[in-house]
């Protein structure tokens, strides 16, 4: 990146970190950096504009619908408004805001509606980060936010949920793991992304079966 771009991705960072700075604790400014990095050592391995990668990975959670009643324009639009404040490129303003527009799960039933290389290093960035210790982490703080039950043998996962369904739920928080994070390996888009996946992958099936073992008494 030349030295206009990284003047903008400093200001970047400094925006998000404020604007995250009271965040629930999976969806925070840790969280954003932990999805940069993700996303910087991934395209390392693919033909992407780095500078776009940066941008969308910076601001993909900059207003999550999750805590705006469930509306999905307010983090589109939130950093269509910042990066038009610093003077970016028109084209890349939207190109970055359709990534955020695209980057979510919703229920895994959605329809993607834009592709690009960029969005499958950023959505495998933020995918990662739902995945191995820090994803199941992040899975108890959000259930534990929402005042969701730890886990209810009489309520089983809901697949193929619509995107208003997952939206919606109020599941207990161990289905969220077949509910999304048990699916993500194999939804994964980059070689990168799918390698560093599967480890996280296996981490949790063994969290899952200690769990059971443990909720059972077998432990």
């Amino acid at each position: 990146m030349n030295e206009l771009e990284q003047k903008h991705i400093k200001l970047t960072k400094a925006f998000v970190k404020q604007t995250l700075e009271t965040a629930e604790g999976g969806h925070d400014w840790f969280h954003i950096e932990r999805v940069y990095h993700n996303a910087l050592k991934i395209a390392e391995k693919e033909p992407v504009d780095l500078y776009i990668v940066a941008l969308a990975a910076l601001l993909h959670d900059i207003a999550d619908s999750k805590f705006h009643d469930g509306n999905e324009a307010v983090g589109p639009q939130k950093a269509r408004e910042f990066l038009f404040g610093i003077n970016i490129d028109s084209v890349a303003i939207e190109h970055v805001v359709k990534i955020i527009e695209n980057i979510s799960f919703k229920g895994g039933n959605e329809p993607q509606q834009f592709h690009s290389k960029e969005l499958e290093v950023v959505q495998d960035a933020d995918r990662l980060d739902a995945l191995g210790a820090i994803g199941i982490a992040r899975t108890f703080n959000y259930g534990g936010f929402k005042n969701h039950k730890l886990y209810d043998p009489e309520i089983p996962p809901k697949l193929n949920m619509s995107k208003e369904e997952y939206k919606a739920s109020k599941a207990p928080t161990i289905n969220h793991f077949y509910e999304k994070l048990l699916l993500l390996k194999d939804r994964m888009n980059t070689k990168a992304g799918q390698q560093m996946a599967l480890d996280r992958h296996r981490y949790m099936e063994g969290f899952l079966n200690r769990f059971y073992a443990e909720w059972e008494g077998k432990l």
